[in-house]
């Protein structure tokens, strides 16, 4: 139940938090940097600090962040499981695991303005997808349940070859693979922001324009197809939909955990199950959390750097456990 009867207002004050985190979040890390530094009167090092390294990073973390919690939105609905996450069906594991073989060939082959480690777990991602897609239809309609079980099967065969992958790497290469698995936003420049920014807006925009679809189907498939919605092709659409969001913010972030699973939850709570106004709520929390824990992960130590997966994580676990416990009173 929402903790608010009026969703309009809800969702402006969540785009005002939204804003005030964006526009101060650059000025804080390891160390903070002063406003002056917006016209000028600042030195160089501050400048680029500011410009190149802050601001890319809290837009890719807010990218990010919105991108997994409107997945996490998404496969909840979809599935109709609340403890359903943008990684479930195996997303993360296929990103990884070519992450991980990227590294232990040695190769570097990067694009322009694209590392080749975030190529190669795209690759990894999307032949996860497909592999998943074909698991679950076969010679049969596409299910969520279906979807789940491949899903799950993906992610362990991945993981195994992971685990495979990693005992068999030099050590430089199995740290680097390990501090890659932890997630975190190691941006300079802008390259990466318009690397995540088509997927992450290409799906949402899916999203939002199949809104109404999404609240007939958390009611059940019958209920839907009798309003006239083509289940099939819809859950179909918005698997691909979410899949590459996902795919797209992993290759550039790694696995961040948790924040698909959290914040639909808590915009829930705040404005309620109606996905026309929770859709982008979803978002807007998403990317101010996601904001929110990368800042914290350069200010906890400095001045070194916790991966922001480590954070989501620390967070997400008992708020894992305060959802099973509450659905287990309910």
């Amino acid at each position: 139940m929402a903790l608010s009867n009026h969703p309009v207002k809800v969702l402006v004050g969540l785009t005002m938090v939204s804003v005030a985190v964006l526009l101060t979040a650059p000025f804080f890390g390891g160390f903070d940097l002063p406003f002056s530094v917006l016209y000028g009167d600042a030195t160089h090092m501050e400048s680029l600090v500011f410009w190149q390294m802050r601001v890319p990073q809290v837009m890719v973390a807010f990218l990010a962040g919105a991108g997994l919690s409107v997945s996490g939105m998404a496969f909840q609905a979809v599935f109709r499981n609340p403890l359903a996450t943008p990684f479930t069906l195996g997303v993360a594991s296929g990103a990884s695991l070519g992450a991980a073989l990227y590294v232990r060939s040695g190769v570097q082959l990067d694009l322009p303005g694209i590392p080749g480690i975030s190529v190669a777990s795209f690759l990894g991602a999307f032949a996860a997808i497909l592999l998943v897609y074909s698991l679950s239809t076969g010679r049969r309609k596409l299910s969520p349940a279906g979807m789940l079980l491949a899903g799950v099967a993906i992610s362990f065969c991945c993981s195994s070859l992971l685990l495979f992958v990693q005992y068999i790497s030099r050590v430089g290469h199995s740290i680097r693979i390990m501090h890659w698995l932890m997630g975190g936003m190691h941006v300079f420049g802008y390259a990466d922001v318009f690397n995540v920014l088509p997927f992450v807006v290409s799906g949402s925009a899916v999203l939002l324009y199949y809104r109404h679809e999404l609240n007939l189907l958390v009611v059940g498939d019958d209920i839907a197809a009798s309003r006239g919605v083509a289940v099939g092709r819809v859950k179909l659409i918005i698997f691909f939909a979410t899949s590459f969001t996902v795919a797209g913010v992993v290759a550039v972030c790694g696995p961040i955990g948790f924040v698909g699973m959290m914040m639909p939850h808590i915009a829930r709570l705040l404005i309620g199950a109606d996905h026309r106004t929770l859709t982008p709520a979803s978002l807007l929390a998403g990317g101010t959390f996601l904001v929110l824990c990368d800042r914290l992960s350069r200010i906890v130590v400095p001045p070194s750097d916790i991966p922001v997966g480590v954070v989501t994580a620390l967070l997400g676990g008992p708020f894992f456990l305060w959802l099973l416990i509450r659905r287990g009173v309910d």
